[in-house]
């Protein structure tokens, strides 16, 4: 299924400014908000939905990588990730609820629960790269690697107190990870909220830590993650998987995992975007008589028919023999480029060989091939 443009879905344009996608979530996720519309699975959807077009368009980078590379280049097609496949209504709530200034309340439906002002601790991102051959890349290709993470201690699984719930609820906030204080002024009562001071915003306070993790909730191990790599990537595109990255203190959020390309060089083939360059060298008996050849590609080897008096420069296509395209449908081509080789030294028989043909008028080129060949020089410079 192909998933819709992350403008489109806010409703904004390609040149939006980092507030107009801030004013734009917010009015989606209002119109759109579950306690607004209890019970209708569409709307959460579209609730879902626009929190995962706002995780990206609202970060300079993922908005960056969209805008170069689509949904690939988020992650959210072919390397896993996307908000409503990994993120519930509570991690939108969490990582977004500032959005809608705190605690967020609908008329009579009151606080909700899962936008409340309790902090909830997200783990940092990862960076890795990966090496594809062009083969790979053509093909897409599943890898397995192993990183070193923080994931959550599996003795106070994440919690980072002792077994026995060796915590209880913060008494500065009870529970809410923000305070209020209500300061008299000249023009009256002012009431504002800050992160409680005591717990750090996470509204519970540990009175025995865990020994293995000494109550962060996290240790550092080897995790083995398998990578889908969708076909035609290219050097430098940075793919995503949220999630995967460094587990959070506290059973927190977990960051992503960060997946920066590099192509090994080819032996034989050139890459331009999603076609591929191949330099094919004929002998001058090849290049005048004409011959059959084989060329390489990505699926091998492949005959080339070479047509009597071929020039030098000529370039035959190969139709679909290219990469394709990460975005959109459709494959790039194979062009070869026609190279003749000159020997660099001659017997004295090829020499009077030579010499006797050059008084054949086939062997001068005629004042149409001079004017042919001037003209594919001048454009070089135009």
């Amino acid at each position: 299924m192909t998933k819709k443009d992350y403008y489109d879905i806010l409703g904004v344009g390609k040149d939006a400014t980092s507030e107009d996608i801030k004013k734009a979530y917010r009015k989606k996720a209002i119109e759109y908000h579950p306690d607004k519309n209890p019970g209708n699975k569409a709307a959460e959807e579209k609730f879902k939905e626009a929190a995962e077009a706002y995780d990206i368009l609202s970060d300079a980078q993922k908005r960056q990588r969209y805008d170069q590379f689509g949904h690939a280049g988020t992650g959210a097609s072919g390397a896993g990730g996307g908000f409503s496949g990994d993120f519930d209504l509570e991690d939108i709530f969490t990582r977004f609820g500032d959005i809608f200034g705190g605690h967020f309340s609908f008329g009579g439906f009151g606080n909700s629960s899962r936008a409340g002002g309790r902090r909830v601790n997200r783990g940092s991102d990862l960076r890795v790269k990966v090496k594809l051959s062009l083969n790979e890349i053509a093909k897409g290709v599943e890898k397995k690697i192993k990183v070193k993470k923080f994931v959550p201690c599996s003795l106070c699984h994440g919690s980072g107190a002792e077994e026995g719930n060796h915590s209880k609820t913060c008494d500065t906030c009870r529970g809410t990870g923000m305070v209020t204080r209500i300061t008299n002024t000249f023009l009256g009562q002012m009431q504002t909220q800050s992160v409680c001071p005591n717990c750090n915003g996470e509204g519970r306070i540990i009175t025995k830590k865990c020994q293995a993790c000494a109550g962060e909730g996290i240790v550092k191990d080897d995790e083995v993650i398998t990578l889908h790599i969708p076909a035609g990537v290219a050097e430098g595109m940075q793919l995503s998987m949220s999630g995967k990255g460094n587990a959070a203190r506290h059973g927190g959020i977990n960051g992503d995992l960060l997946i920066l390309i590099e192509e090994e060089p080819h032996p034989e083939l050139l890459r331009d975007e999603n076609d591929l360059l191949y330099s094919l060298l004929l002998s001058v008996p090849q290049a005048a008589l004409g011959d059959s050849v084989e060329v390489p590609t990505i699926d091998g080897k492949v005959k080339v028919k070479i047509e009597p008096a071929t020039q030098p420069g000529k370039v035959l296509r190969l139709r679909n023999k290219g990469l394709p395209s990460v975005n959109t449908y459709g494959t790039g081509d194979l062009l070869i480029n026609i190279s003749v080789y000159i020997p660099e030294t001659l017997s004295e028989s090829e020499k009077s060989l030579l010499q006797g043909l050059e008084n054949s008028p086939n062997f001068r080129p005629k004042k149409s091939m001079k004017d042919k060949i001037f003209s594919k020089f001048k454009n070089m410079f135009d």
